[in-house]
């Protein structure tokens, strides 16, 4: 290329003034600025916003990184110095490298979850498999290690190509750290808080010499015993509150009792039953009696001694609306409405209940009449003279 063709392409190409990123993404984590056909002026200025970090890679080689703040581009920079200075003898651009923003901002709310079940011996159930997730948090905390090591010559990162690396270190951590612990499977849900700090001491070391990345927070939301075991554990629970299992069957057993009578046909079924129940009574009485030296007796087998039928449950009582001579309303069986007309034989006495026309005299109501009972016997005749 001659001197002229050089001068027309540097007359072509844009000087940038201000270098800068504003991140409009929740998950970016690297940014290359475009260089293409554009060209850092001497005196530009390089913007780097709080949660912010600029990366110079000059001539292929990490140069310097920036931290927040506005910095003058010059020759007297020393990330582009030897940029400058190749102005005076090839003519070319005066910048020749990338300029690479990386978020240093914390990335919170990231998932993480056992694919597989984390197998664990377990003092009460023996061999159990266990199941956790929850949420974990990281921030870019050496941008050049990051660079160096995750990014390469990618211009575009995001927390998607990095996130599956990291969880599968912390759910390998996360298995060693339960196993280690040898807590019961049901204390793990009081030692949550604890593993977390444990893992995040367990494996920043790693994560910042590997890959320039500080996690921030580690949160296990639920670690979970496989569907069987809870069942086996709701059971137990169960059993507990219970209490005296004895008491709970007769319970449980009257219930039942009750339930199945007031279905059709349950009676000659539990009739059976009884029968049953008092024949073995029976039997038993005659082995007794035959063990101590009696006699056995099969005739009395058959005809096992019943108990008599309970009594059937007493009618309903009639309630009417009962209206006192004072005024006053409320509702009384006949018998007591009886009482208060006997009591005030010369007062205004009125009943009503549903199903009559209106407001009656309790003496025309036949159920209130029968509670006055016979009436008195005349007095005797008078005596002669």
């Amino acid at each position: 290329m001659g001197l002229w063709d050089t001068l027309t392409q540097h007359a072509k190409a844009q000087l940038l003034d201000v270098i800068s990123w504003t991140d409009d993404s929740r998950d970016t984590l690297v940014y290359r600025f475009p260089m293409f056909q554009q060209a850092i002026q001497d005196g530009g200025k390089l913007v780097v916003r709080e949660g912010q970090a600029g990366v110079f890679v000059a001539e292929g080689r990490l140069s310097e990184v920036f931290g927040p703040g506005t910095y003058t581009l010059n020759t007297n920079t020393k990330a582009i110095a030897s940029f400058f200075e190749s102005i005076k003898y090839s003519l070319n651009y005066p910048f020749k490298g990338d300029v690479y923003f990386v978020s240093t901002r914390q990335n919170t709310d990231q998932k993480w979850g056992t694919p597989n079940p984390i197998m664990m011996r377990d003092k009460d159930f023996g061999m159990v498999r266990l199941r956790a997730f929850g949420i974990y948090a990281y921030r870019i905390s050496d941008p050049a290690v990051f660079l160096r090591e995750v990014v390469g010559t990618n211009g575009w990162v995001t927390t998607d190509e990095i996130n599956g690396q990291l969880k599968r270190k912390l759910v390998s951590a996360l298995a060693d750290t339960i196993g280690e612990s040898k807590i019961a499977a049901l204390d793990l849900g009081a030692h949550y808080m604890d593993f977390g700090d444990a893992l995040r001491q367990r494996l920043n070391g790693w994560f910042q010499e590997n890959y320039g990345i500080t996690l921030t927070d580690f949160v296990v939301e639920n670690i979970s015993l496989p569907p069987e075991v809870e069942k086996m554990m709701d059971t137990r629970t169960s059993m507990g509150v219970l209490g005296d299992m004895g008491a709970y069957t007769q319970f449980q057993t009257a219930n039942a009792i009750q339930s199945a009578a007031q279905r059709p046909g349950a009676a000659n079924v539990f009739m059976d039953a009884g029968m049953g129940m008092a024949m073995g009574g029976v039997v038993g009485q005659q082995l007794g009696r035959a063990a101590t030296g009696g006699t056995f007796n099969p005739a009395q087998v058959g005809a096992p001694q019943m108990a008599p039928p309970p009594p059937p449950p007493p009618p309903p009582q009639v309630i009417f609306h009962y209206n006192a001579p004072d005024g006053s309303t409320t509702q009384l069986p006949p018998a007591q409405i009886a009482q208060a007309v006997m009591a005030n034989p010369n007062g205004r006495h009125l009943v009503w209940r549903e199903g009559m026309a209106g407001w009656t005299d309790p003496k025309q109501v036949p159920e209130i009449a029968a509670a006055f009972g016979p009436p008195p016997p005349p007095p005797p005749p008078p005596l002669p003279g």
